[in-house]
Parts: structure tokens; C-alpha cells; sequence
């Protein structure tokens, strides 16, 4: 069940910041670990300043998507749930309130890039993440 947290309490923030980094450790091995550590703290600060749509399996969150404004901060989901249609489900509670949403993705994370792509986002620019030296695309969706 997909549900938007209106508050964010202090179990549900450890519970998305460590998704956030065991998904990001688990999908980017092409990027050096130290730098989803390095960026741990920075993250869980933001969650704060982003809407957060989650999915619960039997009242634990096992995925969630961050957005902010129109932008897409990412999909993440417990390796155990994935491939289930969680990440569809929470694009599509997103997809039904908005006109245009955006989002990056690194061009070697090809599972997410052909996800977005099947869900109608197309890429806009290509461009080269500073801090990971790595190529990514940005994409846009409409309605």
C-alpha cells in the first residue's frame, strides 16, 4: 500500500535513510562507497525538506520515493521487495498529482534508466556528475 507520510517521526527517518543508502550501495556499485557514506548525514537532513510517499508490506516500509517540488530525489526499495511493481506503484501515486516531474539518473544504472523510460520519461540532457565523475541523464515526464 502506497501512503503518503505526512510527518515524518524519528523511526520512519532511520528506517528511509538506511534504504536510501543500502539501495544506493546496492544499485551504483560503480560509484565509490565512501561517497553515499560522506553523503549519509546530508540526506537525512534533507528528507526532512522532502514529501515522502512510502509502501508498507504487513506496516513496515520496505520502499519509498522522495520528491521535491516537481523532482524526483529518487526510488528506493528493500532489496527483497524488488521487482515486485513497488516502484510503479509509487511513480504512479506521484504521476496522478502531477502535470511534469523530473528527475537524474546515472547512465550505468541501466535498470532504472529503462524503469523511467518505460514509464514515459524521456531523457532531456546528458550531463557529467561533478562529485561522482559519472554521466547522467536527466529526464522529464508529462502527463
Amino acid at each position: 500500500m502506497v501512503k503518503l507520510i505526512e510527518h515524518l517521526d524519528s523511526s520512519d527517518l532511520e528506517t528511509i535513510s538506511q534504504m536510501w543508502l543500502m539501495s544506493n550501495l546496492d544499485t551504483h556499485d560503480f560509484i565509490e562507497k565512501e561517497h553515499w557514506l560522506n553523503n549519509y548525514s546530508f540526506v537525512k537532513k534533507a528528507f526532512s525538506s522532502a514529501t515522502i510517499y512510502a509502501y508498507y508490506s504487513d506496516n513496515k516500509i520496505v520502499g519509498f520515493l522522495g520528491i521535491i517540488n516537481a523532482y524526483i530525489a529518487g526510488i528506493f526499495i528493500l532489496q527483497d521487495y524488488r521487482s515486485l511493481g513497488i516502484g510503479t506503484q509509487l511513480l504512479k501515486a506521484i504521476q496522478s498529482t502531477h502535470t511534469k516531474l523530473t528527475l537524474d539518473v546515472y547512465q550505468k544504472n541501466t535498470l532504472a534508466l529503462k524503469f523511467y523510460q518505460k514509464n514515459g520519461f524521456h531523457i532531456q540532457q546528458e550531463k557529467l556528475d561533478i562529485q561522482t565523475e559519472e554521466i547522467e541523464y536527466f529526464l522529464e515526464w508529462h502527463q
